[in-house]
């Protein structure tokens, strides 16, 4: 329950001169998929490329994530469930401070994705499928879940004992199986300035 005397501190620099002085706008960019599809190589080498324009981006990772904030989480539906608010706030946060947000997380469910897009309805919001198909992530499998998975090591893990369901209406999908990195870094920085996130000149 909300304590009646926590009251929303409203700030004297707002978000949208952030946005002007940045000379480009926030927002907050999912990469949802499969581990191993490849969603945090493409953040990281995006959020590189934006950096070196001079654009301010940072990359929410779902392992980093776990490593502190949400460090007390199990992979529960209900502890899934919180890890997943707790990562929407996060990020409503880091936007509002003009930072274009990528965040690389399975979130697996229909529903939670339709939660996020609730959060951020009217915002800079955008889906962004990376699509991989469950036999070659367990190819590169770098961290070796998929193997403990298998082997029961690991409970509910996604695409082998736990479902993920695939976004119907993302505002982009990334076939990892055809495309190679340079070409998902152009599809994602086109779909930022298309969405006018970022200026034409920026890119």
């Amino acid at each position: 329950m909300k304590e009646n005397n926590v009251i929303w501190d409203d700030r004297y620099v707002k978000r949208e001169e952030r946005n002007r002085l940045n000379n480009h706008k926030s927002g907050f960019v999912l990469l949802t998929g499969l581990s191993a599809s490849g969603k945090s190589t493409i953040a990281h080498h995006v959020e590189r490329e934006l950096f070196d324009d001079g654009i301010h981006a940072y990359v929410l990772d779902g392992d980093n994530i776990r490593h502190g904030l949400n460090s007390n989480l199990t992979f529960s539906r209900e502890d899934r469930k919180e890890n997943l608010r707790r990562i929407v706030e996060v990020s409503k946060l880091f936007v509002d401070a003009g930072i274009i947000v990528f965040g690389a997380f399975i979130f697996p469910y229909s529903e939670d994705r339709e939660y996020i897009k609730k959060r951020f309805e009217g915002d800079n919001f955008l889906e962004i499928y990376v699509k991989c198909s469950i036999e070659l992530c367990e190819k590169r499998d770098p961290k070796g879940q998929y193997q403990k998975a298998r082997a029961g090591i690991i409970k509910n893990y996604t695409g082998i004992s736990s479902p993920y369901e695939e976004p119907q209406n993302p505002d982009l999908v990334i076939d990892t199986e055809v495309a190679d990195i340079e070409n998902s870094v152009r599809m994602i920085t086109y779909l930022l300035t298309k969405k006018k996130i970022l200026a034409v000149d920026k890119i």
